[in-house]
């Protein structure tokens, strides 16, 4: 998960939308500092990567943070493996949040249908 410091994500959101590189570049330390194993953690920075992303989805800005990392040597399998591990992870939740969402209307049809009373004509 990703950690905004003290900061709320919306500010966070705000800071990496600005024109300013000057902003953006206090976001992305303040991201950094607050996720320490992201030099380590080939998952944490696809996270973080979409954070950025979903922030501003611009590529200057994407690359501009990427171009930091490029010391910390993620190999590509790592970076393909974290991301589909991701991926798959929201499938499941979302895979589990329809199995209870299609239960919960279920569970009500079943009790409708079993207490319906019979119209008379």
């Amino acid at each position: 998960m990703v950690k905004h410091g003290a900061l709320s994500k919306s500010h966070v959101y705000k800071l990496l939308r600005s024109k300013d590189a000057r902003v953006r570049r206090a976001a992305f330390t303040l991201l950094e500092t607050s996720n320490p194993p992201l030099r380590r953690n080939s998952e944490l920075f696809i996270e973080i990567t979409r954070f950025i992303w979903d922030a501003n989805p611009s590529y200057d800005v994407y690359q501009e943070f990427t171009k930091r990392h490029f010391q910390a040597r993620y190999k590509v399998h790592e970076l393909i493996g974290a991301r589909l591990k991701i991926e798959k992870q929201k499938q499941q939740s979302a895979a589990a949040q329809e199995l209870t969402d299609n239960a919960r209307r279920c569970e009500g049809g079943f009790f409708q249908r079993l207490f319906l009373r019979p119209s008379r004509s």
